[in-house]
């Protein structure tokens, strides 16, 4: 597909590839290997020097074209799938780091990225310095001879703080690392973080890509050097955090209505956040669309819209946290986020319950915090169900 097509008509038409049937819908390849025409044949294969498919663990037809249709939607060059975000954030750093090397990475990001550079990638001796994700000179005092890597999310995973990725983009460079952008709470219906100088772009592609919490799956995204030959292909093909076609076929078809939906969800979200805001039970509303963000400016420049997360503090605490949450009948009480179901979370008992309280303290997250990820329903519903505990 040509790059002056817009992104709504990429998400439906990028990565196609009709086999000899002529099929109008992406078919499902549900196959663990491909046969091959002869023994040379299937030499060149497992060597490189022939393209074409040899195993699904790291070639499939129906996960090719989802790569290929993220890609055109990213503006990247390649785009590895995995079988979650976790597991696409660890081909990232297991594919191109080495013990020794050293990590800059955001002080606020979702609990499990937390732990996996604190308490898994620290043993095999990859240490990670935690800073503000909104300070940029924190990231340049930050660095030292090992430094490979700056790693964040904007807007971060819940208090959606932005971070000027441009400027991140220039320090990382001027050290000679890479930078790496999780771009789970926009998209790239709402921001290109490659277009602003990120290296490589990280997905949970189960949230708003699939769009209707269906399935797993993760990305990862940037230049074809950094992704095939800088390694984190190779950790794909030998370590196999794969995702299977048909989670891979279901995100596809969740692609296809990506603009449309995020456009929704932003617009609902903003809704809802100005109705908290006035809220007299409300200390405190953290959505990037409203003026009193603290990044407002920022992200009305690398973002299209604020997109669908509102996170907002209650007075009273954990107590009253827990009092919304339980007095709510139409949103879902879970953790995941990008559903056509609106959700309700308290991060400092769930996603971010296994991280230290000195760490959920330095990033903000208290016991009277809570996350909406605003779904596609009536906004004056939701106000209606969130209005039962608020009172």
């Amino acid at each position: 597909m040509t790059s002056d097509l817009d992104l709504e008509t990429l998400a439906i038409h990028a990565g196609i590839h009709r086999s000899q049937f002529n099929e109008h819908s992406e078919p499902l390849y549900l196959t663990s290997s491909f046969v091959f025409d002869s023994a040379a044949q299937a030499a060149a294969r497992f060597s490189g020097e022939e393209p074409g498919n040899i195993y699904s663990r790291f070639t499939n037809p129906t996960v090719t074209v989802m790569q290929e249709r993220l890609a055109a939607l990213e503006g990247a060059e390649a785009c590895i799938a995995t079988a979650s975000g976790m597991s696409a954030i660890l081909a990232c750093v297991m594919g191109l780091l080495s013990a020794g090397d050293h990590v800059v990475a955001s002080r606020s990001l979702f609990g499990s990225t937390v732990n996996l550079f604190t308490n898994i990638l620290n043993r095999f001796k990859i240490e990670t310095t935690f800073v503000s994700a909104t300070e940029p000179g924190e990231w340049q005092a930050a660095v030292n001879p090992s430094t490979r890597m700056f790693f964040l999310e904007t807007p971060s995973n819940p208090l959606t703080e932005i971070s000027d990725i441009a400027a991140l983009a220039a320090i990382a460079h001027q050290n000679q690392a890479w930078l790496v952008v999780d771009n789970c709470f926009c998209t790239p219906a709402l921001q290109q973080p490659l277009k602003l100088g990120a290296d490589l772009v990280i997905h949970s592609a189960t949230k708003y890509l699939d769009g209707q919490g269906r399935v797993l799956g993760g990305a990862v995204l940037g230049n074809r050097d950094l992704i095939m030959e800088g390694g984190i292909f190779g950790f794909l093909r030998t370590a196999g955090p794969t995702l299977s076609a048909f989670n891979a076929w279901v995100i596809l078809k969740g692609l296809e209505t990506l603009g449309i939906r995020m456009q929704a969800h932003s617009a609902h979200a903003l809704e809802i956040a100005q109705w908290l805001e006035a809220h007299p039970n409300v200390a405190r509303v953290f959505y990037p669309g409203l003026p009193s963000h603290p990044q407002h400016r920022l992200a009305m420049r690398q973002q299209k819209t604020g997109g669908g997360i509102v996170s907002f503090e209650v007075k009273g605490g954990r107590e009253m946290a827990w009092r919304v949450v339980d007095a709510t009948k139409l949103l879902s009480i879970t953790a995941n986020l990008g559903d056509t179901k609106s959700t309700l979370t308290h991060p400092a008992t769930t996603t971010h319950g296994r991280i230290s309280q000195q760490a959920r303290d330095a990033a903000g997250i208290s016991d009277g915090l809570l996350r909406i990820a605003v779904g596609l329903e009536s906004p004056a519903d939701i106000r209606t169900d969130l209005a039962r505990g608020l009172g």
